[in-house]
């Protein structure tokens, strides 16, 4: 029995050891449920040590069913570990013309993930920093649950 049971922790570390995530990092926010304040941004901070690593940027977004645009404007400011900044825009496109939602459906939320940026090389090691704020016309908008920042390992070819 006991090697039965040794056999087994090896073979699920064996799995698990070859499904090797190539997510590198990701948080994610909360959004305030009463609506999220442009002038309340989202704070995201990773370090960086490999300057020759290529990595694809991610923003996921999690909707409420009654959020009541089809898209999403939000402004991503990235601060360099010398200081320097670059603000990004990014449109997410989140239901079709018809008025369906876009992305994976899951109850009461649907989940979308946007590619930020792709085929990144972060050309210094240290702490980068990422404030996302919405880019709406309303200063506070409900119906977005959760703001995430994920980043990937690139993949060749990709």
């Amino acid at each position: 029995m006991r090697n039965l049971y040794l056999s087994s922790i090896l073979i699920l570390s064996a799995l698990l050891a070859a499904c090797r995530s190539d997510v590198v990092y990701t948080e994610t926010h909360a959004v305030d449920d009463h609506g999220w304040n442009i002038n309340e941004p989202l704070h995201y901070s990773l370090d960086i040590d490999d300057t020759t690593a290529v990595y694809n940027l991610f923003v996921d977004l999690r909707i409420c069913r009654n959020y009541a645009y089809s898209n999403s404007f939000l402004f991503l400011r990235t601060t360099f570990p010398d200081s320097r900044v670059a603000i990004d825009t990014l449109e997410c496109p989140l239901a079709f013309a018809d008025g369906q939602w876009r992305g994976k459906e899951n109850g009461r939320y649907i989940d979308n993930r946007y590619f930020f940026k792709k085929h990144v090389i972060f050309p210094q090691s240290g702490t980068y920093t990422f404030e996302i704020t919405h880019g709406m016309r309303d200063t506070a908008i409900a119906g977005i649950k959760d703001v995430g920042l994920v980043m990937k390992r690139a993949k060749p070819g990709e």
